[in-house]
C-alpha cells in the first residue's frame, strides 16, 4: 500500500512568497548589472562593531586618498569618491573596457551614535579603513561589585 502524504496548501504559498521576496530584493533593492556602477554598489564594504567603535573597511581600488570624501549626517556615514581615467584612448580602439571610472557614493546606516570628532580614516593599498569611535553615552560601562 502506498504511503499517504499530508497536503498542506499554505506550505506552497509560503515558498512562493519567499521566492517573490528574493526576486524583488535582488532586482529592486540591490540592482546589479548595468545599473550597478551608478548606484555605488560596486564599492564593497565590511562593517563591524567593537565595544569601542564602529569600523568600516571599503575597497576603493584606483582611487587616490585626496579623491575620497567621508561625512556623517545623523546616523548615516557617506563615502564618496571619484576614479579618474589615467589616459585618454579613443573609444573605437578599445577591445575590452571593464575598469570603472567616474564617481561613486555609498551610504551606510550606523548601528549606534558615534563621535565624529575622534574618527580616523586610513587609506592603504586600495582599502579605506574608517574607525568611528562610539559616543561616550553608548559605550559599555562596567560596574564593580563590592563584597560586604
Amino acid at each position: 500500500m502506498p504511503d499517504l502524504i499530508r497536503w498542506e496548501p499554505f506550505g506552497e504559498l509560503v515558498s512562493l512568497r519567499d521566492a517573490m521576496d528574493r526576486l524583488f530584493e535582488e532586482s529592486l533593492v540591490r540592482p546589479r548589472g548595468l545599473l550597478a556602477p551608478l548606484t555605488g554598489e560596486t564599492t564593497l564594504v565590511d562593517m563591524y562593531e567593537t565595544d569601542e567603535a564602529v569600523v568600516v573597511k571599503a575597497t576603493v581600488p584606483g582611487v587616490k586618498p585626496e579623491d575620497i570624501d567621508i561625512s556623517v549626517t545623523g546616523d548615516v556615514v557617506t563615502i564618496r569618491g571619484e576614479v579618474k581615467e589615467e589616459t585618454e584612448v579613443k573609444k573605437e580602439n578599445y577591445i575590452r573596457r571593464e575598469r570603472r571610472h567616474g564617481s561613486f557614493c555609498r551610504q551606510l546606516p550606523l548601528p549606534t551614535a558615534v563621535d565624529v570628532d575622534k574618527a580616523e580614516a586610513v587609506f592603504e593599498n586600495g582599502v579605506l579603513n574608517l574607525t568611528l569611535p562610539k559616543a561616550e553615552e553608548v559605550r559599555p560601562k562596567s560596574i564593580k561589585v563590592i563584597h560586604k
